[in-house]
């Protein structure tokens, strides 16, 4: 390395660290916000206690979903207060121009929803209409978008050179974050669902308003950075794994209070052990620090730095065709300025309607899936204990699909120069495939079948975002994501409501056996739909793949003269 190039890593080393500790507060608030992942546990005091049938639950679950995934003012906001800042000098930034602040309005609405559930199910306040309680939904929900948004949206400027793992990590703990609240409940209050309201009121509240200030923007430069991601992800499989195995136990026999104490208080443990990485990091940094101090090396403006950075070899890129590029890429920061698409702007290209209608596939197939999964086990004969088992273990396949999806599609560009919607294109021929193992009714096969749809449904989440920040710009991302989110629940109305209910509806009628249907004929037809369906989405993500193809060349040559070293 150069004195020039030494140089300017020492001028940013510094600085460097905080994008850590950014990160860190972002996975802590993701794993408090899921709440929407934990409506199984208090809906039977919701139902009993509001005097709902099963019809007027379902309305307000309906709230629910669509809070929980329409983003669209989350994002706005984010771009509206946030984003322009990533286009400013350091020394403009205002401290209300950080992402505190989209936290600040979700820990108000979370607070609110959920607070109101608690008093109107707890007889402190006279039982509000359903159109009020929807509302009530609707916020404690809604309040999710804004925590993902900051969150998401804040790590991808952050680690731009790995969007994928980090958006996979983040999206990951989310997805891990009902289970999370779930053990703290076991822990804590057990057998008072009530209780639980006040606590999705106030935990996700709390923990935001303690470390959502040290979630904000830091794009300097730190050493052995895939590293230190690659460290943050053997803590989020570890921690899947341990929530995989208390789920098992949970499912199969009685655990005493005071297991379920030690049981928490490990998963605690190993929450706070993404610290360790950033002090890792940091430590790493000071060193280097240090190092620099002792040079003599003089210092180079930067802008002069980076055109003297050269692009090493890579796999079937070569340095000869780095150089036949140069005219495309003479002015970096030029291309990207043109390429931060606003809402209106991207609603315009076709990029952003095949990827929604991908995304409308996929999703809307995977939430139908999960939402009927338990009537499933029920028409097929599994026991009740089965059904649970498999409900709860959504939430790792989940996760396994959210964070292994933003990690291989990391693999794929850098080492392969493959776009990320080539592998949402996989994974919606996978999920075909686990459709039509549902839809066969053999034994065992929901065991598979709901472990490859849930890792899955899972990936749509990690690769649509990051996809979404590549294609069309950072600045409003948030907006153009949340946007293309709220294909989920149109496409699980569609195929939950207009589908799988309508279908069901007619064989348990025609069976005599009032509203319940048993055997494997129950939703066979609905789950082929539904591999029609998803194999639609794959022939979609493919053409999305062909389009991209050479951005995402191009894509790859910048990242490539970012991080090369002389």
């Amino acid at each position: 390395m150069d004195a020039h190039h030494h140089n300017r890593r020492c001028r940013l080393s510094d600085v460097a660290g905080n994008k850590w500790m950014a990160a860190i507060a972002s996975i802590w608030i993701q794993c408090s916000c899921g709440a929407s992942y934990a409506f199984g546990i208090y809906s039977p005091i919701l139902k009993s206690s509001q005097g709902y049938d099963q019809a007027t639950l379902d309305t307000v679950s309906v709230f629910k979903d669509i809070g929980a995934n329409a983003g669209i003012i989350s994002g706005m906001l984010y771009s509206a207060v946030v984003s322009k800042t990533t286009t400013t000098a350091r020394s403009h930034y205002r401290w209300f121009r950080q992402p505190w602040v989209v936290h600040l309005v979700g820990t108000i609405q979370c607070f609110v929803g959920y607070f109101m559930m608690w008093v109107s199910v707890t007889g402190i306040i006279d039982r509000p209409p359903v159109g009020m309680m929807c509302l009530f939904m609707f916020l404690g929900a809604h309040a999710q978008t804004f925590f993902n948004t900051a969150n998401v949206v804040t790590a991808v400027h952050n680690f731009r050179d790995y969007s994928g793992t980090i958006v996979g990590i983040m999206k990951g703990f989310l997805g891990l974050s009902g289970a999370v609240l779930i053990q703290f409940y076991n822990s804590s209050f057990q057998g008072h669902p009530s209780t639980f309201l006040l606590i999705l009121a106030l935990l996700p509240t709390l923990v935001t308003l303690t470390v959502m200030w040290l979630v904000r923007f830091d794009t300097a430069y730190t050493k052995d950075e895939e590293k230190h991601l690659n460290s943050f992800s053997i803590v989020s499989l570890l921690i899947a794994g341990y929530l995989m195995i208390l789920i098992i136990l949970e499912n199969t026999v009685s655990l005493p209070l005071w297991s379920r104490i030690i049981a928490f208080s490990v998963l605690l443990v190993l929450l706070s052990s993404p610290l360790q990485v950033a002090i890792r990091a940091k430590d790493e940094q000071l060193t280097n620090l240090e190092e620099c101090s002792s040079s003599r090396a003089p210092l180079m403006d930067e802008n002069e730095v980076t055109k003297q950075e050269r692009v090493t070899s890579h796999d079937d890129i070569n340095e000869e065709q780095v150089k036949s590029s140069s005219d495309d890429l003479i002015d970096d920061e030029a291309r990207e300025d043109a390429e931060q698409l606003n809402l209106l702007q991207a609603m315009g290209t076709l990029n952003f309607w095949l990827l929604s209608l991908a995304m409308l596939c996929g999703m809307g197939s995977g939430l139908a899936t999960i939402n009927n999964i338990s009537q499933i086990g029920q028409s097929l004969g599994y026991t009740s204990i089965e059904r649970s088992t498999l409900v709860s273990l959504w939430s790792i396949w989940n996760f396994l699909g959210r964070f292994g999806a933003g990690y291989v599609s990391d693999l794929f560009l850098h080492r392969k120069a493959w776009g990320r919607p080539l592998l949402m294109a996989l994974t919606l021929a996978a999920m075909t495939a686990g459709h039509v193992i549902i839809a066969s009714g053999f034994s065992g096969n929901l065991y598979i079948g709901s472990v490859i749809v849930g890792v899955c449904y899972g990936s749509q989440w990690s690769l649509m975002p990051t996809i979404t920040s590549e294609i069309f710009g950072l600045r409003h991302m948030g907006t153009i994501f949340n946007t293309i989110a709220v294909a989920s629940p149109i496409g699980s109305y569609i195929l939950s409501v207009r589908v799988i209910g309508y279908i069901y509806d007619k064989h348990a009628s025609s069976g005599g056996d009032g509203n319940l249907c048993y055997g494997k004929y129950c939703f066979m037809l609905s789950f082929f739909i539904l591999a029609s369906v998803s194999l639609l989405g794959f022939l979609v993500a493919l053409a999305l793949f062909f389009r991209t193809r050479r951005f995402y060349s191009q894509l790859l040559l910048r990242w490539l003269r970012h991080t090369a070293s002389p």
